[in-house]
């Protein structure tokens, strides 16, 4: 049974190939308890859209008999109690299907794999003339090793229409990832609608031109790039999203990483050292000086873009960034270090952790989280904030001891901008290699991790960094199948030696689940290397680095 991510424990009734499979027909339907109707709703419509079929739910008084062929989907309160909410147990006979879950998440879960048992061509879109759609008999138990199943898609570098979000949460929930970590502002755009401060978008939203390739300083496309999503946008990729039973956290960048709001607003740049009047939003990748000054007057600015986002999104966490913050301008400039000495402070490390700190308590106020990279470690945080692990293990580990939550994403290990191969076609061969099986083999919880300290590591996350991902189709090629081995080591049980892992295993299951990818329309890396449009010519056959 070829499954993706690999669940806890499933039990053969008889093997796949039976010809006394559960197979969908015309007169089969989905019914549900009381609280399982949503996912019976989308379930529905799912397999409507690829067999045809109306899978109506059973009518009063409708007695058929026991080869009714239908699916049924119920919610388990012994199950949520002993397993979680995300927990499931999926039944399938001759006859039909029976999906538990412990939540509506679990039932979720219990759906999407079911829908793996019927094949391929379950995901198309529209019934294709001959096809069947049959599964198995087999007792499937699942559940999840970690709450935070997540990927970070950064809009801000290249941006991302709104559809194609959609998508994406789409193939997230393939994957039983439940975490979209949506990157909205950076210094080469700012991607969210903020009513009282509208310039944000008039002017941060939009660049004049891009870098192309990777240390090619001297190269721009000279093609304007931007675009913005409104907040009604947001509110409906939320709630696409929470149907699917995924939650988007928001990133919201600073102090660093501003450059495209002091494009808009000025003043809330150093300005008592840079002439911040001339700057445009940068067209630059890479670390950029600019950063914002420590105001008052910029604290309450970033206060009332929060007080926007909050409204939007209902997340627990919001993520602040506060990584990659150069500080020559807050040495130079007379007011930040007047503010060091005002407070007390412990240089412009100090000034930086204070800067965070104040966001950190303005979000606890109103009962939210702050998440940040592992920089804002430097200078302590307050007991409920929470910290992305991305340059290795160490500020995991850091923040673990201190008693926070962690989210892995070490940069080693799971950015997947970072190549897959090493050979010069791979489209701007930017970072670590990381192979497919390199993504499996990797382990969240570090070894130096035990007992309550490895607890602290609430999930694991894949990055998408987007500078060298102008289009949906880009986004695609970096992200699977690296993806799918990925979402196996957030889920599955798998050993905590990545030694021990089954990868020729994992690469015969894919090998099936490539047909998926190739019915779902995702255009992945294959096996053999890249499709010729997806290489990277280079110059003079060598690629540009």
């Amino acid at each position: 049974m070829d499954l993706i991510p690999a669940p806890s424990r499933v039990a053969h009734y008889r093997p796949e190939t039976d010809p006394w499979s559960f197979r969908l027909r015309p007169t089969s339907r989905i019914t549900a308890a009381d609280g399982a109707q949503g996912v019976a709703r989308w379930l529905r419509a799912e397999l409507s859209a690829a067999t045809g079929f109306t899978f109506d739910a059973r009518r009063p008084g409708d007695r058929r008999g026991g080869e009714a062929h239908d699916i049924h989907l119920d919610l388990d309160p012994e199950l949520r109690a002993a397993k979680g909410r995300e927990a499931y147990v999926l039944g399938v006979h001759e006859y039909g299907a029976y999906l538990r879950g412990g939540g509506r998440a679990g039932l979720f879960y219990a759906a999407q794999t079911l829908r793996q048992l019927f094949g391929p061509q379950i995901y198309r879109r529209a019934p294709l003339p001959g096809a069947e759609w049959a599964a198995a008999h087999a007792t499937v138990e699942d559940a999840p090793r970690f709450a935070w199943r997540g990927v970070l898609l950064d809009v801000a570098r290249h941006f991302l229409p709104k559809a194609d979000v959609l998508r994406f949460l789409d193939l997230m929930a393939v994957h039983k990832l439940n975490v979209l970590h949506l990157h909205l502002t950076d210094d080469q755009g700012w991607r969210i609608e903020i009513e009282r401060h509208p310039r944000l978008t008039a002017v941060g939203a939009w660049r004049e031109r891009s870098m192309v390739g990777f240390r090619s300083a001297d190269r721009r496309d000279d093609r304007p790039h931007g675009g913005f999503y409104t907040k009604d946008d947001l509110r409906e990729i939320v709630a696409y999203a929470a149907k699917r039973h995924i939650t988007v956290v928001p990133e919201i960048d600073l102090p660093g990483h501003a450059q495209a709001a002091i494009a808009a607003y000025p003043e809330l740049g150093n300005t008592d050292v840079v002439d911040t009047a001339g700057l445009g939003v940068w067209t630059d990748w890479g670390i950029n000086p600019n950063v914002l000054n420590v105001s008052d007057t910029t604290l309450r600015f970033f206060e009332e873009v929060l007080e926007e986002v909050l409204e939007v999104f209902p997340s627990e966490f919001v993520h602040l960034g506060g990584d990659e913050c150069p500080k020559e301008q807050w040495k130079a400039s007379p007011s930040s270090q007047a503010r060091i000495a005002e407070l007390g402070l412990a240089g412009e490390d100090g000034l930086q952790s204070w800067f965070i700190g104040h966001f950190d308590r303005w979000l606890a106020e109103r009962g939210r989280r702050l998440i940040g990279w592992d920089e804002i470690l430097e200078g302590g945080l307050a007991p409920g904030a929470a910290v992305s692990s991305w340059r290795g293990y160490e500020g995991g580990i850091a923040a673990a001891r201190a008693g926070h939550d962690v989210v892995m994403c070490p940069e080693q290990h799971v950015y997947l901008d970072h190549r897959q191969a090493p050979g010069a076609d791979e489209p701007i061969p930017v970072g670590y290699v990381r192979t497919l099986e390199d993504v499996y083999r990797f382990e969240p919880v570090p070894p130096e991790l035990d007992g309550a300290a490895a607890d602290r590591v609430i999930g694991t996350q894949a990055n998408l960094w987007t500078e060298f991902m102008a289009s949906a189709r880009d986004i695609d090629y970096r992200a699977f199948p690296r993806l799918a081995a990925f979402a196996e080591v957030a889920w599955s049980g798998l050993p905590r030696d990545p030694a021990r892992r089954d990868y020729p295993d994992f690469e015969r299951r894919m090998a099936a689940h490539y047909r998926r990818l190739d019915a779902l329309g995702v255009e992945y890396r294959p096996p053999g290397g890249p499709h010729p449009w997806q290489r990277w010519p280079g110059v003079a056959g060598r690629p540009i680095g």
